[in-house]
C-alpha cells in the first residue's frame, strides 16, 4: 500500500471516528487486526459492540466508496470480530457491522459526503 493511500485511509477513519462520536458512539479501538484480518474501528452504540468498516474515496464524479466493501471483506470482518470478543469477553454479546463511505474533495481533501450503513448485515 502506498503512503498516500495509507494516509488517505487513516484520514477518512479519523473522520468517521469524529463523526460516530457525535452520534454517541463510545470509541474502544482503531486498527485492530490479527491473522483472520484488520477491523478499522471498534465502537459501541448502547449495548451493541459495532465493527466499523471505513471506506474512503476522492473522486470528480460520483464516486460511491461503500461499493468496494465486497463479501469477502465482510467475511472477513466477521471472522475477526468474533475473534476480538473472543479475546475481549467484557464487550456485550450483541454485534454488528456498520460501514462509513467518506468522500473528498479530490482539491484538498475535503470532505464531500459521509455516510453511514448500520448493520449491514441485517
Amino acid at each position: 500500500m502506498t503512503k498516500r493511500r495509507k494516509n488517505l485511509g487513516k484520514l477518512g477513519e479519523n473522520l468517521a471516528k469524529k463523526a460516530l462520536l457525535k452520534k454517541g458512539y463510545k470509541f474502544i479501538t482503531q486498527n485492530f487486526s490479527c491473522r483472520l484480518g484488520e477491523i478499522d474501528l471498534v465502537v459501541k452504540d448502547k449495548n451493541t459492540l459495532v465493527f466499523v468498516e471505513v471506506k474512503t474515496r476522492y473522486c470528480e464524479n460520483d464516486c460511491l466508496p461503500e461499493e468496494a466493501v465486497t463479501p469477502r471483506k465482510i467475511n472477513s470482518i466477521k471472522k475477526t470480530g468474533q475473534y476480538f470478543k473472543l479475546t475481549n469477553p467484557g464487550f456485550p454479546d450483541p454485534l454488528r457491522i456498520d460501514v462509513v463511505a467518506v468522500e473528498l474533495n479530490p482539491v484538498g481533501f475535503k470532505l464531500k459526503a459521509l455516510r453511514h450503513y448500520k448493520n449491514i448485515t441485517g
